[in-house]
């Protein structure tokens, strides 16, 4: 199975964090965010992917010179300017000369969703097209996916007014597309997956949709981006066995390869990046600290992000 990743989105939402550095190659837990949605993705047989790129796309290049990521084999195509949603999967899978059904997900959503299923829907119901929807509790601010008995999508609204909506069942940015979808959208044309392609395939009838509680969240804000972080630490804690700790971790914690926790500091539920430093009797809690980031003897840091520059962003 093939699959294309968006990652080509500029970040705006989690600035200043993204002022240099692509948001899907920001950390989970000291691992790039699109190793994480790749090596998700092997679990369900993507064997291939092409990236999406547009801002920065050198940062994903010349991380992965071998051409793999997350266990996945993965090729580049790099958008002449910013085509949207359905432009940059239609560029990337002309690109890759994609000819068969193939998975598509936006490259900042994490997930424990086996894509597996989708693909098994998908082909049950001879689909053009089938998303995966995920529950939520304000769904204003997302695409509103009302279904059928038999998870034929009746109608695509994108972010209703708040108390409007006919579900709280929302696109969950991963599909599993049929190569004919390809020709509602123009070559390098800009085009919208959730305002002109879905649209079009309900109208076709032939659009499908699976929900799940699975864990889901869209790390585009820096208060979901810390979040994903603290919920991975249930599975990824742990201390590096370069790194120096003079003080109190406490788990679920995670400290990076040559990180330093200083005498009488204390790192309680948080994440210190590879390279990192918690100063003396600094107290850091809920929050993560960047590689290369240092926190200053005696500092509290509590839901925040500090970067390798000195920012610190309050999440």
């Amino acid at each position: 199975m093939r699959a294309v990743v968006l990652v080509g989105g500029q970040g705006t939402r989690l600035r200043p964090l993204t002022d240099t550095t692509p948001k899907q190659m920001l950390p989970i837990v000291d691992v790039p965010m699109v190793e994480r949605v790749l090596a998700h993705l092997a679990t369900s047989g993507v064997t291939e992917a092409v990236l999406s790129l547009g801002y920065k796309p050198d940062a994903f290049i010349e991380a992965y010179p071998d051409g793999c990521c997350g266990g996945v084999g993965i090729t580049y195509a790099v958008e002449p300017e910013p085509l949207d949603t359905a432009g940059g999967i239609a560029f990337a899978a002309r690109a890759a000369g994609i000819a068969d059904t193939f998975v598509a997900v936006n490259g900042d959503v994490i997930t424990t969703f086996p894509v597996s299923d989708l693909v098994e829907l998908h082909h049950a119901r001879g689909a053009a097209a089938t998303i995966h929807l995920t529950p939520v509790d304000d769904p204003s601010a997302f695409g509103v996916v009302p279904t059928d008995d038999d998870g034929r999508v009746l109608a695509f609204v994108e972010k209703p007014p708040p108390g409007q909506a006919p579900t709280n069942l929302i696109n969950a940015g991963t599909y599993v597309l049929e190569p004919s979808v390809l020709d509602l959208v123009r070559a390098n044309a800009r085009a919208s997956m959730e305002r002109e392609v879905f649209p079009a395939l309900v109208e076709a009838r032939s659009l499908y949709a699976m929900a799940s509680d699975d864990y889901w969240i869209d790390t585009g804000t820096p208060a979901k981006y810390l979040q994903a972080n603290l919920d991975l630490l249930k599975s990824a804690g742990g201390v590096a066995g370069s790194a120096v700790i003079e003080g109190n971790v406490v788990p679920p914690s995670f400290v990076g390869s040559g990180a330093r926790v200083g005498r009488g500091a204390r790192v309680d539920g948080s994440v210190v990046g590879r390279g990192a430093a918690v100063g003396e009797d600094a107290w850091v809690t809920q929050s993560l600290v960047l590689a290369g980031a240092v926190v200053a003897g005696g500092a509290v840091v509590k839901r925040s992000i500090v970067c390798a520059d000195g920012a610190v962003v309050n999440a």
